[in-house]
């Protein structure tokens, strides 16, 4: 019994870990234009529309935070080898993985950039300066908290996996979980409010992000603000519900069948959830319907 509360706790504490997590990680990526919507980001200056947005996509979300969580966790791995406190080496192990993020986003700004001189799209040093320094932040607390997710994972449950290959794999969920849950508030929502909400975005309004906030030109700044009150939280419930979802199964249910009940268990659960989301996919689409032009009445 008392192992048995012992798991929850620990699951309880991993799903925390996990929502904090998965809510910075989709603000450091919307901020920096990272994931599905940097396409546009990319693209507007193609099409004439200079802007101030940061943009550091070399490659998606759950390779990128595979390879920082993998970092971090690698680094701090190898420190508790030689005799670290685990703390501090999660700390240390962060901070190094964060270094690399940061030349990382800087030269695949200024390398995207550069490859749209002959559009006039300008380096601007103040976006470099103000930004990058914001999403190595963001990243941090992603990194620190996953790692942190990791290491009570494979210490106080007893995984079999060591703490390099547990970062690789709950970082490209992570990153999974923020480009699925977060970049639409950001991609379809933020970056295109002149568009009507349902409307889509036509082949015409290709490139044509929103480029001007209350006051001045909008910066990726301002997509932080946006994200950290939809998108974030959105993702950080998301991966969070992966976490202790899978830990709580797990915990509660391997010791029946020989480890199969935790199987079934999770396919109960995967298959709760799509007839879930296949319900509110069908009362959306019946309440709202398709997007229609409004009607405006001829003059008699």
């Amino acid at each position: 019994m008392e192992e048995l509360l012992f798991g929850i706790g620990i699951s309880a504490i991993a799903g925390a870990l996990a929502t904090v997590s998965g809510a910075a990680e989709d603000t450091e990526s919307d901020i920096g234009s990272q994931g599905d919507p940097n396409s546009q980001v990319q693209l507007a200056p193609q099409m004439g529309y200079i802007h101030r947005i940061f943009s550091k996509a070399i490659s998606g979300e759950p390779p990128a935070y595979g390879l920082w969580i993998t970092l971090g966790a690698g680094l701090a791995w190898a420190l508790m080898a030689i005799n670290y406190n685990p703390v501090l080496a999660i700390i240390l192990g962060s901070a190094i993985a964060v270094f690399v993020q940061g030349v990382y986003a800087t030269t695949a700004y200024l390398g995207r950039t550069a490859s749209l001189a002959k559009f006039e799209q300008p380096v601007y040093i103040d976006v470099i300066k103000s930004v990058t320094t914001v999403t190595m932040a963001h990243a941090f607390v992603a990194i620190f908290t996953c790692v942190t997710m990791c290491f009570l994972m494979v210490n106080a449950l007893g995984h079999p996996f060591p703490l390099p290959l547990m970062g690789l794999v709950w970082g490209i969920a992570l990153g999974a979980a923020g480009s699925a849950t977060g970049n639409p508030f950001y991609g379809k929502e933020r970056q295109y409010q002149s568009q009507k909400f349902g409307a889509g975005v036509p082949i015409s309004a290709s490139g044509n992000i929103v480029r001007y906030a209350e006051a001045g030109q909008r910066s990726s700044l301002d997509n932080g603000w946006f994200t950290s009150k939809l998108g974030g939280p959105a993702s950080g419930v998301c991966f969070g519900l992966i976490v202790f979802l899978e830990l709580w199964r797990t915990i509660f249910f391997e010791e029946f069948a020989s480890g199969w009940g935790a199987v079934i268990a999770g396919i109960v659960l995967i298959l709760v959830f799509m007839a879930i989301d296949r319900y509110i996919e069908k009362w959306a689409r019946k309440t709202y319907g398709p997007y229609t032009e409004e009607k405006t009445e001829e003059a008699a």
